[in-house]
């Protein structure tokens, strides 16, 4: 009891104070500026959309893939309980902006900060009678409420790692609070120990979600057009083709140099983020010709062929959210980002196509990532020679090394399937 007097306030104030520097860094900020606005907003978005007496279902997702994480469950639980309305909410602008309109949830707002009084003020509107977070997510005032309420609550996909503060500090704070979770769902036997070292046992293994989730993509993937007349050299014959997807400016360092030299080969380039300063110095990297996605769309409008409007450009950027995850259907060999920076990108959606798939070193976050290595469909990276030997081999012409690894790398993913089947029993034991 005296350690939750301290520490209530404490960790209250934190975010009390993360909050104020979110607003004063709208100022000047547009991600920030997005939070800011976003957080005013949500008691509108709360009673334009939930009525008193609704049966919620709430998921958080921090960002857009952990999004992607938890979409496999929540339209399981669309299909199967229709009588629940699911509330979605998010952390992340990047992840609010892009699905803000997902018809999957009956209302899609921001998290409010995770203080005393506005938790309650939001469990009070919502009143859920389930709450599920995905992977990452860890609020302390939330989870909390959440237990004083009786209101089962669940972790899904979740994955730990030795270094993380939990373990390196058994006696800590946030180590207290995983108890407070109904149910944690673990994507591997690891973390599961993890978790019993801490006196955590109300953990199941049961895989990640994701790979249901790219499956499905896989299956309902969009044909476009202008990738398809991008990768052909001829009506008979496809050009050799990278996908470089979710690109910051540290993997083009890794990248562009190889292909200036090898004007045979196509490229293919969702950058991350994208604003028209960032295209310009994008398209300024590559000798070759570099064409934007919608510079072709506006030509084709217009009645010109796609092949004209590509005219000659070796590398083509994808300048608009929504495709990457169908995009990658059209490459031999994927380069999948952010590995050079804060941390890689989903490998998954890559795979699924059964290509094989570079990434650069801080990949150690991702089991599927390891494991993808090892079983030959991963191939992570230290820098560009490494890039560059590895680009030599896969992206010859009619390589076999490429296509072993790219089943490889699609077999893994298959071998994978199932998490949302194992995890829903347990949220709903009724069926």
């Amino acid at each position: 009891m005296i350690r939750q007097i301290i520490e209530t306030p404490l960790y209250s104030a934190g975010i009390a104070l993360y909050r104020f520097g979110v607003r004063i860094a709208g100022l000047h900020n547009d991600k920030a500026r997005k939070l800011d606005e976003g957080q005013r907003h949500i008691s509108d978005k709360l009673q334009a959309s939930l009525r008193p007496g609704d049966r919620v279902v709430w998921v958080h997702a921090a960002s857009l893939g952990e999004f992607e994480q938890g979409r496999p469950l929540m339209e399981k639980i669309r299909e199967l309980h229709p009588e629940y309305k699911i509330l979605l909410t998010f952390f992340s602008p990047s992840g609010y902006e892009v699905r803000k309109n997902y018809a999957g949830a009956d209302c899609v707002c921001y998290l409010p900060f995770d203080t005393p009084g506005r938790v309650k003020h939001f469990l009070d509107a919502v009143n859920p009678e389930i709450a599920i977070f995905v992977k990452y997510e860890i609020w302390r005032n939330y989870l909390n409420e959440l237990n004083e309420r009786g209101i089962p609550t669940y972790l899904i996909s979740a994955a730990f790692r030795p270094d993380q503060f939990f373990f390196r500090h058994p006696h800590s704070w946030y180590g207290e609070w995983l108890k407070w979770y109904t149910r944690i769902f673990v994507q591997d036997e690891r973390s599961r120990n993890l978790l019993a070292g801490l006196g955590i046992t109300n953990v199941e293994v049961c895989g990640d979600t994701r790979f249901d989730r790219v499956s499905q993509i896989r299956a309902t993937r969009k044909d476009i057009p202008e990738l398809e007349a991008f990768t052909r050299r001829s009506e008979s014959q496809r050009a050799a083709v990278m996908m470089a997807g979710s690109s910051w400016e540290a993997d083009e360092d890794v990248y562009a140099e190889w292909f200036n030299r090898h004007p045979e080969v196509r490229l293919v380039i969702a950058p991350h983020e994208f604003d028209d300063a960032r295209l310009r110095e994008l398209r300024a990297r590559f000798s070759h010709g570099a064409v934007l996605l919608s510079e072709v769309k506006e030509k084709a409008s217009q009645g010109i062929s796609l092949p004209e409007a590509i005219g000659d450009a070796q590398v083509l950027i994808i300048d608009c959210f929504g495709l990457l995850s169908s995009a990658y259907a059209y490459c031999n060999v994927a380069y999948v980002g952010g590995a050079f920076g804060a941390g890689l990108h989903n490998i998954n959606e890559a795979a699924v196509y059964d290509v094989p798939v570079i990434y650069g070193p801080n990949n150690s976050k991702f089991i599927e990532a390891r494991e993808m290595a090892e079983c030959g469909g991963g191939l992570p990276i230290s820098g560009k020679a490494d890039f560059e030997e590895i680009a030599d081999r896969l992206l010859g012409a009619g390589s076999e090394e490429g296509k072993r690894r790219g089943e490889s790398a699609g077999n893994y993913i298959r071998s994978k399937l199932g998490a949302t089947e194992r995890i829903y029993p347990y949220i709903f034991p009724n069926g």
